[in-house]
């Protein structure tokens, strides 16, 4: 009896811990899920480029004009966390995704898992980029293709303990990590969700004017609301109608500054916001109108 009542602790404690291995592994997009398909728009693939603004952590730090295109990694994220790299994403086979399919770059946009099933790490936005549709993904995968390749190894993440374990990023995903809206917004027209789209989907902004907890979670209940800078020293401001910064301005004032890098005052861009208008400034006016509409409309702080 005590033998049977062994074996059956033991099979109960072998299930508890296939079940915790199997909800712990990171959950992958199936081709059944990923329903991009047809011939890619190129052009529309270069606007999600800017608007993902790809070529800031991805081209080599101080990148100008037609270097920027070359995304051979190497920009150092500074975090409480640790220093995170941004790696090598041009199509170089070897050392960046040229032998990565689609669904593979879906599955790390999306869904936040690499190439061979592990965790990757938030400093790649896609708690934001999760609500990218899938053509925009099928359009960007193509126009990276056209790239140049780059044969620069990428460096390696600097961690320590325990933040160096990808495996425990499935807790911080059952936490943190869901796609959806991060606003209600009150009957909005056009304009105000396709800039919704681009505001939290891949123009990430929340990622820098969110303010985050002790875990690095977005506090979405101050959504855009500013706080400290999550890369480094100084601190990021609120975007929010109530806001000193931009709170008294037009929506056309907006759209003027993301595309000039002017203020109404006459001010420019400064510090890592500068090469964010860089970025948004190839987007068309329309989309710029967007977000200024969508910054007008969710509630302030």
């Amino acid at each position: 009896m005590k033998i049977a009542s062994f074996v059956a602790l033991i099979l109960v404690g072998v299930l508890v811990a296939a079940a915790f291995y199997v909800a712990m592994m990171p959950q992958t997009l199936s081709r059944e899920d990923y329903i991009a398909s047809g011939q890619p728009d190129i052009a529309r693939g270069e606007q999600v480029f800017w608007m993902g603004g790809c070529a800031s952590c991805h081209a080599a730090p101080g990148s100008q004009g037609s270097d920027r295109l070359v995304l051979s990694g190497g920009l150092a994220i500074e975090s409480d966390f640790g220093t995170f790299h941004a790696p090598n994403i041009s199509p170089d086979p070897d050392h960046g995704i040229g032998q990565w399919s689609e669904l593979d770059f879906a599955n790390a946009l999306l869904e936040g898992v690499g190439r061979h099933g592990e965790n990757l790490y938030p400093s790649l936005p896609y708690t934001s980029y999760t609500n990218m549709s899938d053509e925009d993904v099928h359009a960007l995968f193509a126009f990276l293709k056209t790239l140049p390749a780059s044969a620069q190894p990428s460096l390696p993440n600097d961690l320590s303990f325990p933040f160096n374990l990808r495996p425990a990023l499935s807790f911080w995903k059952i936490l943190f990590f869901s796609e959806g809206p991060r606003v209600a917004l009150e009957a909005p027209g056009d304009p105000v969700l396709r800039g919704q789209y681009i505001v939290e989907g891949a123009g990430h902004c929340g990622e820098c004017h969110t303010p985050r907890n002790a875990l690095g979670g977005l506090d979405e209940s101050r959504w855009l609301a500013g706080g400290p800078n999550p890369d480094g020293p100084g601190t990021i401001p609120d975007i929010t109608p109530g806001s000193k910064t931009i709170g008294s301005w037009s929506e056309s004032e907006i759209a003027d500054y993301l595309e000039t890098g002017f203020t109404p005052d006459f001010d420019v861009a400064g510090g890592a916001m500068a090469e964010v208008q860089q970025n948004l400034s190839h987007l068309p006016r329309a989309d710029l109108e967007a977000i200024a509409a969508y910054l007008k409309a969710i509630p302030a702080h």
